[in-house]
């Protein structure tokens, strides 16, 4: 399951682990013009953790989805 909400400066994202246990913390996704960034809360620190995705990162994360196991540059066209 997973819910988008438009803020003034990004669109939110939040997923939600659904199914057999052991379960995961939801994961917020912030999509802003020049970055997206991950949020999710761990337990064991009991606190946030946030990773921060240049637009290159995130673009370069969608390629490897669809691509074999190796080295990849992306080129632009």
């Amino acid at each position: 399951m997973f819910s988008i909400e438009h803020d003034y400066d990004a669109t939110v994202v939040t997923l939600v682990d659904e199914g057999k246990a052991p379960l995961r913390e939801d994961v917020i996704i912030n999509a802003f013009d020049d970055c997206v960034t991950l949020t999710q809360y761990d337990p064991r620190s009991d606190s946030d953790v946030q990773i921060t995705m240049s637009m290159t990162q995130l673009r370069d994360l969608q390629a490897a989805l669809d691509l074999p196991e190796g080295i990849y540059r992306l080129r632009k066209t």
